[in-house]
């Protein structure tokens, strides 16, 4: 079963070992649990749903609390306190477009919001109660079926509800893969992917879910969207781009075609060290301007790099790597590539070859498989490091961006400085480390985790994470890079909208979502609010 307030199925866990405890300490400071509510003792305080009664609609009070938050820190600090705020009122799962549909009119007949949701991964709000009007959250998993697919084209169909894992059991058993692994991939769904405009740790090979993403079925409160597949088309602006990142405001993706790829023959991961980060940074440019066929370029700062291989507890490894690396002047300024390749086997010896030659030009070594095995085999359980390291007391959060390679390496310290001075007036600490991933020809994505001590008052660890929050959007908005790069707009963006689109490009999202749903009933306050 799902933790309720938490990252993750509740009998996985993901611990960092006791040997890191004291780097915690050193980094931040001693910290202590601050305690957390128990699923009962919300449910007790949660109020009578406002509905009238609806066959379709469950509004027993657990499913109502296990629906109302998704995973960002104000959601997480909501759980574990209990302050919760407000809560759907139902929850209903449909298993047909029929049911959406009749669900839509129920809803407009009776002024009830509604809350499209997928696997409630979500870290900037995009599936919170913000309306003072009855809502009902619509969980679509069991629109989870495979639809079609289309093996001599290479596309296939499925119910938005459909998880990363159900999705890819379908196509692997018939030799195929989307590719389309973010790191909540486990959870998350194919529907959330598309209104949040997601992206997957091997975009380098198969894309953005943009690339994928080939057509849809969506209902609206006016009526249903369908957008049928073409190749190319010059029939006009692309109709799927009303969809994207539409975050439920449009309407309920309800199925959706995507562009699959055969299985490759074979993966590979590798570590490479680099002696700083701009000699790392020159060499993932130059690899992915080159057009090496790559699957990921995964780039960490020197603190980043330092703090995964505490985090990961492999003390050994790292002073007989650090010994090794010396002898070719990488010591303590080191960073590390993870680089990931797929294809034939003869691609792929052609792959890690363009990428050592070129890695070698820039002052990089390699050091084998290892690290790059280890890092594949914990890509979708290090988020269940979350859960521990609350209980013992830390909060740590991520937030991302994506900007040019000219701009990359000043944005970089800059949102790093900026948060480290927002907390300075509290007199905490925090530690902060960066990667570079989602490699482009312009440029590429900043990945930026935070770590930082709970306070014993919810309300106090809230405003710390909203000085750090708050000073890292301006730092990014400032520079005219993206506010978002993958995890969409939701509440926590939406105030740095309106820089990075423009007045004119946000009345014309305020116009889609007014032409689709004129009576405002798809999940209000997010995306595009009154305020941007």
């Amino acid at each position: 079963m799902r933790r309720w307030n938490g990252w993750g199925e509740s009998a996985v866990t993901h611990q960092i070992p006791r040997s890191a405890y004291s780097r915690l300490a050193q980094w931040v400071g001693e910290s202590s649990p601050t305690g957390d509510v128990t699923l009962e003792s919300v449910i007790h305080h949660i109020p009578d749903s406002r509905l009238a009664h609806h066959p379709m609609i469950t509004d027993d009070r657990e499913t109502r609390v296990r629906h109302a938050r998704g995973q960002s820190v104000p959601d997480w600090v909501a759980l574990r306190s209990g302050r919760i705020g407000r809560v759907p009122d139902g929850v209903v799962f449909p298993t047909s477009e029929n049911q959406v549909s009749e669900i839509l009119r129920w809803a407009l007949d009776n002024q009830v919001v509604l809350i499209p949701y997928g696997g409630g991964t979500s870290v900037v709000g995009h599936i919170n109660v913000i309306s003072d009007q009855p809502t009902v959250t619509v969980n679509l998993s069991k629109l989870n079926q495979l639809l079609d697919i289309d093996e001599v084209s290479h596309l296939a169909s499925f119910g938005a509800g459909i998880s990363g894992p159900e999705l890819e059991i379908h196509l692997q058993t018939r030799g195929f893969t989307l590719g389309h692994l973010p790191q909540s991939f486990e959870l998350s769904t194919l529907g959330g992917w598309i209104a949040t405009r997601s992206t997957g740790q091997q975009s380098c090979r198969y894309g953005k879910i943009e690339r994928l993403f080939a057509g849809c079925n969506m209902i609206s409160p006016i009526g249903p969207l369908t957008i049928k597949h073409s190749p190319a088309s010059a029939a006009g602006p692309d109709l799927r781009e009303l969809v994207l990142g539409s975050e439920g405001r449009m309407g309920i993706i309800t199925k959706a075609t995507m562009r699959i790829s055969r299985i490759p023959q074979s993966e590979s991961y590798r570590a490479y060290f680099f002696p700083d980060f701009a000699s790392g940074v020159s060499a993932v440019k130059e690899m992915v301007q080159e057009r090496i066929p790559a699957s990921m370029l995964r780039l960490s700062s020197s603190d980043e790099t330092m703090t995964t291989l505490a985090l990961a507890g492999m003390d050994l490894l790292v002073a007989l790597l650090g010994k090794a690396l010396n002898l070719f002047g990488i010591s303590e300024g080191k960073c590390m590539l993870i680089t990931g390749v797929a294809g034939t086997d003869k691609q792929t010896r052609q792959s890690n070859s363009s990428i050592w030659r070129l890695a070698r030009k820039h002052g990089g070594m390699i050091t084998g498989k290892y690290i790059g095995d280890q890092w594949y085999k914990t890509r979708f359980t290090t988020p269940y490091l979350r859960n521990h390291l609350w209980e013992l007391g830390y909060v740590i959060d991520t937030l991302e961006t994506a900007t040019s390679w000219r701009k990359l390496t000043q944005l970089i310290p800059a949102i790093e400085t900026a948060i480290h001075d927002s907390v300075r007036p509290t007199g905490e600490r925090v530690h902060v480390f960066t990667h570079v991933s989602h490699v482009y020809q312009d440029g590429a994505s900043i990945y930026t985790s935070i770590l930082f001590r709970a306070k014993p008052d919810p309300d106090e660890t809230l405003n710390l994470w909203r000085r750090i929050k708050t000073a890292a959007s301006e730092s990014i908005s400032a520079s005219n890079a993206t506010i978002s790069h993958q995890h969409g707009i939701g509440v926590d963006h939406a105030p740095y909208l309106l820089a990075e689109k423009g007045e004119l490009g946000v009345s014309a999202i305020h116009a889609a979502a007014k032409l689709f749903d004129p009576r405002g009933i798809m999940n209000p306050g997010k995306l595009v609010t009154t305020e941007n």
